[in-house]
């Protein structure tokens, strides 16, 4: 006698829900990972263009917590951020990528 047809069916229906849910999981992780590279790219290039001028806040920063002047440390940031506003106003293109680094 061959087992009811009803059980065979729930145990494909299973199978099938399981690996559409394996499939939706896996969709799911890739464009979280894609979200979080796009995320990563555009940090490199904030921190890229206003880099020294961070570093220079966090030492005027931590120049003033040691009871320090920070004036020096603020200017230096007040300085390169106005270098970066500039180059950032700039018109670049592919013929001169790599200028700078001559």
């Amino acid at each position: 006698m061959s087992p009811p047809r009803s059980s065979s069916r729930s145990s494909r229906s299973s199978l099938v829900s399981r690996s559409v849910s394996r499939w939706a999981q896996g969709q799911g992780m890739t464009e979280y990972i894609v979200i979080v590279a796009l995320i990563s790219v555009s940090a490199i290039g904030v921190y890229s263009l206003f880099g020294q001028t961070i570093r220079s806040q966090v030492a005027g920063l931590a120049a003033e917590m040691a009871g320090q002047s920070a004036n020096t440390a603020l200017q230096a940031a007040k300085k390169s951020a106005d270098s970066a506003v500039q180059k950032a106003d700039n018109k670049h293109g592919l013929n001169d990528y790599n200028a700078e680094n001559h």
